[in-house]
């Protein structure tokens, strides 16, 4: 359903922050959720939830997304999850462009999603943020201050300087991305998180891309369906209702949803269950047809090494982004002689029933 032009209204910007490990990208977060505290309320966010919502001093605010490594965005983007509107790119001014962050910018050019470069560390004595930038402008990404038409700015995640103005570009960027949402429909959006606690059940982070998500919908996410029984926002604060760009986690699904796996919200729960079970058998064809696959060629070359082996795995993690990061490390694990199979992966621990 298209939405009407007088429904619209402006959200905020969705940022995902990528980089080199060691780059301080972990560092720059941290120090926009510290900083973020409002006045009088104690303790910033501290729930590992994947997303959370800052408001600058201004009263704008912006969603950040925090991916574990690279692989669960792909992951996120090979489902077709488009969530990011702007990637911060964090690279070490004492360091060089490392091929993880050239990975990171190749994503987000991919998905067609603005750069906006975070120089990091200039208060090293060792840093040369000038260097990076002609290495940037050697890879074809000129940066305002080269006479180009990306934006970048020299930061210090540790002592928080430049982090202010960082911010203002991504919300300068924001702006000429026009970006708008309709809050009156029914909600639609991404998760981005999933994990088991033990003494509530299954909990999501979700990022609601359009409409307003309330408490006592009837969620559909991926194979997972339930009634919402509590919303949380990233201060563990509880809330009656989310409005587009707004991450919050939601208990109440049957299950952790995969990171990437878009969510509706259904008026009728019969529907809701029905397609929730188709979906649960694709996915068990698809598992069945991608295991016995093997060509002739691959049968003459297993018979003719004579040893070779399989490993099968079950994998399972305490929240989706750290299972889908390790199956794709495993996966490329594979060699000659071996071959890896993971056969089911999951959130939680490891029961009887997987085994």
């Amino acid at each position: 359903v298209e939405d009407r032009e007088e429904d619209l209204v402006h959200r905020a910007p969705i940022v995902t922050v990528m980089g080199h490990v060691d780059h301080g990208k972990t560092s720059l977060l941290d120090y926009i959720r510290k900083e973020n505290v409002i006045a009088g309320e104690s303790g910033g966010i501290t729930q590992h939830i994947g997303a959370y919502g800052v408001t600058l001093d201004n009263g704008q605010k912006i969603a950040f997304l925090d991916t574990p490594g690279h692989e669960a965005f792909t992951a996120m983007r090979a489902r077709g999850a488009q969530v990011t509107d702007i990637a911060i790119i964090v690279i070490a001014a004492d360091d060089d462009i490392m091929p993880q962050t050239k990975e990171a910018i190749n994503h987000a050019q991919a998905a067609g999603v603005p750069l906006i470069f975070a120089i990091n560390k200039v208060d090293k004595p060792t840093a040369n943020p000038e260097k990076i930038k002609e290495r940037l402008a050697g890879m074809n990404l000129l940066v305002e201050d080269w006479g180009g038409k990306i934006q970048s700015h020299d930061i210090s995640a540790k002592t928080g300087l430049g982090v202010k103005e960082l911010l203002e570009k991504v919300l300068l960027e924001a702006e000429l991305l026009d970006l708008k949402a309709n809050p009156t429909k029914t909600a639609t959006g991404t998760v981005v998180e999933a994990f088991l606690d033990k003494g509530r059940g299954y909990i999501s982070t979700v990022l609601v891309q359009g409409g307003t998500l309330k408490l006592g919908d009837y969620v559909l996410a991926g194979k997972h369906h339930g009634k919402i029984k509590a919303m949380h926002d990233e201060r563990g604060h509880s809330i009656k209702e989310a409005g587009p760009s707004t991450p919050i986690s939601i208990l109440g699904l049957d299950g952790a949803p995969t990171a990437g796996d878009k969510f509706n919200v259904f008026a009728d729960e019969k529907e809701a269950k029905q397609i929730a079970a188709k979906r649960t058998q694709l996915m068990r064809e698809q598992s069945v047809r991608t295991q016995r696959h093997i060509t002739l060629a691959e049968i003459g070359r297993r018979i003719a090494l004579g040893q070779f082996k399989e490993l099968n795995i079950i994998l399972k993690g305490d929240v989706d982004g750290s299972v889908e990061a390790l199956s794709d490390s495993f996966s490329k694990l594979s060699t000659e002689e071996i071959q890896i199979n993971i056969i089911h992966k999951g959130v939680g621990a490891i029961t009887e029933s997987d085994v």
